[in-house]
């Protein structure tokens, strides 16, 4: 080559090199301009990779309400080809073409995992009252046939995501979240509050909100479920741990009326000898709806309101109060908020009371929530809050409505963080207040972080019939694929008026329903009685004999003596980002049958659980996953998985399986959850796998935990050997046990299932704190 054709190469390249677009380079990424926009990537873990991009040279200020994740420094290599600048971590490559835009997600062999449609970024100029600011939208390219999970708590009875539009905004029976996860092992959160639309379908899957002064995403990658949830617990917060009485049986009505009513049905259930651990007092304590949610009882119907607590705590219960986020005309937190500006005028539930909910985006009018509520009812000793209507409910709903200011701007562009603020805010106080106590949170809605909030979200007002019932199911699973471990659901469904003229808890068929919904609450993270129209306590259904009362029995005592398998599942919630329900393919992601399965999952990691959801059901199809064999719980039958089964479902057997490879903490029999330590737990080895297990004990309530006192006892089954050691005990709390018996069950077909202890085990060991090894 001539010297005078390399010159001209080499100025060619310069100036091809000058028309490819810059970058510079941040603490945390890169920032850049394209299509009219900034754009920036934010590494804030090697997994977790932020993108912003808002309209070029606008300013702006975000503050995430559910990212409280601070940036940890990461090792990132930096490389640009062209008009494509490649950021790479230790886990996960970002490719952004910085003519376009466009951000591409890949694992680091180069494989596609998640990807921004060409200008798939859009902003649209809108007023937001007096404030210019944009409508956002971001749209993404999915897989065709990939599979998702996710957007909080859907009553559209789908398990998978795909193929809908859905219009996010939180709502009773509704908890919307932005946030899905793939089962390539990423997840995404649209960090934005106000009302979404989700669409998926061939051109695009994206997010259009109302109201966004820049486009906020999270790409997370874990791997797997458990790894993407993981990762969400990481940004946004982790989940304490509930205390032990929580995990029992909690009973409630809308409503009790009285002080005498309340503890009546306390009383009733101890003189069964049915266990209870939580009794909840709903609305109108306060009196009149004009003194909606004063805080204070009524004195007339609960006279002596410290006398009734200290009842219940005799009784060995503990208490749930109701508060809403909405006051009445003539409660003292009306007057104050209203005179400090911290009111929303807009109507809330209940209709033409005047009542109003207060400004939960205001840290100041947090405080002054808990001040009365600490004041009115913490101080005399109650356990758990119920925070009804924290969407909140809205009636006589008006546009202008949303254009209401907050302490955060317009109602409109805040609405769906209400929960999160207004449930983060008793939390904060409570533990402000005491450490002796778990903050032990029952509310209707949520949003992405509310997990580190003490947190239990039912769904809502739900009808009590067979086709709701069966919609809980993937409700449930999605909410908590969203990172939030905790939920539950009405036993028997909310509204129940149309069961009442054949009888009300008498009708055979609210109790069909009513009793197979209890079935399927006890392998949730709570079991709890709730209901309109028709009364739940146990004794209303019959007597001790009766077949229905006898099967309600029956669950409830399942569900005591699996408390040291759930406490400890419940730990590992909090130690290690676990979750309680799990979709089928967070264990099985290998099986594709399985993968839109909406009616089975797993209670913890041992258990497969398929309620029966339709009337009259005498057996049921059930898909046992492969690449494991199985235990039907009530033979001991063993089956080998990667099939479909059929079992029978007389009105006492809601099918359930046990993998095999499982270690099962098998509690006695009590009458509330703290009555007997588990001095002489029985542990039940189910063999066909190796197996380990972590039994977790602490104090059962209190923050002492934190600090490191409990107890932690690793369990590993070899099957090869049928040896099974128990290791050294981790940690110590004061009130623990330093010897105790295990009484070891190797379960055989030819074993009869005994829901409590059996009277015979296999070998009992003396465990004084030091490593055991036992062959069986």
């Amino acid at each position: 080559m001539k010297k005078e054709t390399i010159t001209v190469f080499i100025v060619l390249l310069a100036v091809l090199q000058g028309f490819a677009q810059q970058y510079h380079r941040t603490s945390l990424g890169i920032k850049t301009s394209a299509e009219s926009m900034d754009v920036e990537i934010q590494f804030y873990s090697p997994e977790i990779v932020r993108v912003l991009k808002s309209p070029q040279g606008i300013p702006f200020k975000k503050e995430s309400l559910s990212v409280i994740k601070k940036p940890e420094a990461t090792q990132l290599g930096i490389s640009q080809q062209n008009n494509l600048v490649t950021l790479k971590s230790k886990a996960v490559q970002v490719d952004l073409n910085l003519q376009t835009g466009k951000v591409l997600f890949s694992n680091l062999t180069g494989n596609a995992l998640f990807t921004e449609k060409d200008y798939g970024t859009q902003f649209t100029p809108v007023k937001d009252v007096n404030r210019n600011t944009y409508a956002v939208r971001q749209a993404f390219m999915l897989d065709k046939d990939e599979v998702i999970y996710g957007l909080g708590e859907q009553q559209n009875g789908k398990m998978n995501q795909r193929n809908q539009k859905v219009y996010l905004r939180n709502e009773n029976m509704k908890v919307c979240i932005p946030f899905l996860q793939s089962i390539k092992g990423y997840g995404v959160f649209w960090d934005n509050y106000s009302p979404t639309t989700f669409t998926d379908n061939p051109q695009e899957t994206s997010f259009d909100s109302e109201i966004g002064d820049c486009s906020d995403y999270y790409f997370l990658l874990g791997g797997s479920g458990d790894g993407v949830i993981a990762q969400m617990r990481d940004l946004t917060g982790q989940a304490p741990l509930m205390p032990l009485w929580v995990y029992g049986f909690n009973q409630s009505r809308e409503r009790y009326k009285t002080q005498n009513e309340l503890l009546e049905v306390v009383q009733k259930y101890r003189n069964l000898q049915v266990p209870l651990d939580g009794i909840i007092q709903d609305w109108q304590y306060w009196g009149r709806d004009s003194m909606w949610n004063a805080m204070s009882f009524d004195h007339v119907t609960y006279p002596d309101p410290q006398g009734m607590i200290n009842k219940v705590h005799q009784l060995k219960a503990h208490l749930f109060i109701v508060a809403w986020p909405g006051f009445g005309p003539l409660t003292n937190q009306y007057a104050e908020f209203k005179e400090k500006k911290m009111l929303l005028d807009f109507d809330t539930w209940p209709p033409k009371s005047g009542t109003k909910p207060y400004d939960v985006y205001n840290p100041v009018a947090r405080d002054i929530y808990w001040n009365y509520l600490n004041k009115g009812i913490f101080s005399l000793g109650t356990d758990g809050w119920w925070l009804d209507s924290s969407e909140p409910d809205h009636i006589n709903i008006k546009d202008r409505d949303f254009d209401q200011p907050t302490f955060l701007g317009s109602f409109r562009s805040v609405i769906n963080a209400f929960p999160l603020v207004h449930v983060g805010g008793v939390y904060n106080n409570q533990r402000k207040t005491t450490s002796a106590k778990r903050v032990t949170i029952l509310t209707r809605s949520a949003f992405a972080g509310q997990q580190r909030y003490g947190a239990n979200t039912w769904s809502g007002d739900v009808r009590s019939d067979w086709q709701t019932f069966r919609k809980q199911i993937p409700a449930g699973l999605n909410f908590s694929l969203c990172g939030i471990p905790y939920w539950n659901t009405d036993i028997g469904g909310f509204f129940a008026g149309s069961f009442v003229k054949g009888g009300g808890a008498k009708n055979p068929e609210f109790q069909e329903l009513y009793t197979r919904w209890m079935q399927f609450a006890t392998f949730t993270p709570m079991m709890r009685s709730h209901g309109t129209d028709i009364p739940r306590e146990i004794y209303q259904f019959g007597n001790r004999g009766d077949e229905i009362f006898d099967v309600q029995e029956k669950f409830i005592n399942l569900r005591y003596s699996l408390l040291p398998y759930l406490y400890s599942t419940a730990w590992n919630v909090t130690h290690n980002s676990g979750s309680i329900i799990r979709a089928l393919f967070m264990d099985f992601a290998k099986d594709k049958q399985v993968l839109d399965i909406d009616n089975e999952y797993m209670f913890g990691k041992s258990f497969l659980v398929s309620p029966v959801t339709t009337k009259g059901e005498k057996s049921q199809s059930v898909y046992l996953p492969a690449n494991a064999s199985w235990f039907d719980l009530w033979t001991n039958e063993r089956i080998t998985g990667g099939k479909t089964v059929t079992k029978a479902t007389p009105i006492d057997v809601m099918p359930l399986y046990v993998k095999a490879g499982s270690i099962i903490p098998w509690g006695p029999k009590v009458q509330y959850a703290q009555e007997k330590k588990w001095e002489d737990l029985e542990i039940r080895i189910y063999p066909g796998g190796d197996a380990e297990f972590d039994l977790y004990e602490d104090e059962g309530d209190s923050y002492n935990y934190e600090k490191g006192k409990y107890s932690a006892i690793h369990f590993n089954w070899n099957d090869l050997t049928k040896t099974l050691s128990i290791a050294d005990r981790k940690n110590e709390f004061a009130s623990m046990l330093h010897t105790r018996n295990f009484k070891l069950v190797l379960i055989t077909p030819q074993k009869k299932f005994s829901l409590q202890p059996y009277s015979k085990t296999d070998k009992t060991v003396r465990y004084a704190g030091k490593k055991i090894e036992v062959k069986l």
